[in-house]
């Protein structure tokens, strides 16, 4: 690569940097897309941009510049801790433990890395436990309201329909099964829910985001094409246009 395009691709790195600083993810996307472009094997660069699509909540793309991080300096740490990353926000969380315990071998005792996997840790016991204990909530839910339903049909109705002890029991055994069935299928939803965030999002700047800094730069040829007017202008040329 040429002394003049590397110097191009560190001002877009830099330029993409400062953006980051600012929290102008999109803008800072551009600048290390049209770096990729002029550098492709610039593992770095993914890196980063692997981080913005992270903080955009495009979490499809950024997993496949961790990937692709990873492909290109397989012993490189932090390849491994932005697949981590996409993995905890997206609650694949065993997975992002091994990820980060790949990033631990790299680079042992690293502090960031130790504390993300405590994070990850104790948001994996959380989750199990809500696994377990939710559906008995729903249960417990479920018992309650079969009480309720059985009190009421005593206090409140002229001819109880619940006179016999089994049936009462039944009612109430039943609206608790139904409770946990509910709680369970919750959190199934949840997972599924969850399981959808690393999905391609459809039609998302096309196929390729490798073109987004052609949509930049169209973008910005549109705007060389037609001039900003005052308010005054543009009703003086609006009513040209009407004569």
């Amino acid at each position: 690569m040429s002394n003049t395009r590397e110097a191009e691709v560190q001002n877009l790195k830099e330029r993409g940097n400062a953006c980051v600083k600012e929290q102008k993810y999109e803008e800072a996307m551009f600048h290390y897309t049209h770096a990729i472009k002029l550098d492709p094997q610039n593992y770095s660069l993914y890196s980063n941009r692997s981080f913005a699509f992270l903080k955009l909540q495009q979490y499809h793309f950024a997993m496949e510049d961790a990937l692709m991080t990873i492909q290109l300096k397989p012993d490189w740490t932090k390849g491994y801790f932005r697949k981590a990353e996409v993995e905890s926000q997206t609650f694949r969380l065993s997975e992002a433990l091994q990820s980060y315990n790949k990033a631990l071998s790299l680079q042992p005792n690293e502090p960031t890395i130790l504390e993300a996997m405590n994070r990850v840790s104790q948001l994996l016991i959380k989750d199990k436990r809500a696994d377990q204990q939710i559906p008995w909530l729903g249960a417990g839910v479920g018992i309650i309201l079969g009480v309720i339903v059985v009190i009421a049909d005593y206090v409140f109705t002229n001819k109880p329909t619940l006179t016999h002890p089994l049936l009462m029991a039944l009612l109430t055994m039943s609206i608790a099964m139904l409770g946990f069935g509910i709680a369970k299928g919750f959190r199934y939803f949840v997972k599924c829910q969850r399981k959808s965030l690393l999905e391609p999002p459809m039609d998302l700047f096309g196929d390729n985001k490798e073109e987004f800094d052609d949509v930049e730069t169209e973008m910005n040829n549109e705007k060389e094409k037609h001039p900003k007017y005052s308010k005054a202008q543009a009703r003086q040329r609006f009513k040209k246009g009407k004569s």
